[in-house]
């Protein structure tokens, strides 16, 4: 049975290594101690989807003051989403975005921002899918000082 809710503490260990699998640059460690501290701030708020008792996919948003490509502020934003590829295209994604919205709106907030890396053309006809448009693109620069 597939179920999807509202992650909370008792999910850290699946929901950090699905994190991982999103984010790989930070150690499963490194995302548990982030859970850690953002589980109970009332601006961010995730969900797990869950095949009987094995998590396959998290979904995560916050409250942020703005967002690029955004008219109304503040704005939720879908801050990550990953679905195990098993169970891809079967709607889970879709409920995720729901859940999404619904918590914008319980908000009072009726915009919603999101991002997907430039080379992530999945990613990025996902978001077409579930209603994103695009708004911008962006190349980020740096200069170290020594």
């Amino acid at each position: 049975m597939m179920t999807l809710k509202e992650a909370t503490s008792e999910h850290f260990k699946d929901w950090s290594l699905m994190r991982h699998r999103l984010w790989p640059q930070s150690s499963i460690e490194e995302h548990r101690r982030e859970l850690e501290a953002e589980v109970e701030n009332p601006r961010f708020k995730a969900w797990i989807a869950q095949d009987w008792d094995k998590a396959i996919g998290f979904a995560e948003a916050s409250l942020r003051p703005y967002a690029n490509g955004c008219d109304s502020r503040p704005v939720v934003f879908l801050e990550g989403i990953w679905i195990d590829p098993d169970y891809r295209k079967q709607g889970f994604g879709r409920a995720f975005v729901d859940a999404v919205e619904s918590w914008a709106r319980s908000q009072e907030i009726f915009e919603i921002g999101s991002d997907a890396a430039l080379d992530n053309l999945d990613s990025q006809r996902t978001h077409g899918r579930w209603g994103f448009e695009e708004t911008e693109r962006v190349v980020y620069f740096r200069k170290k000082l020594t």
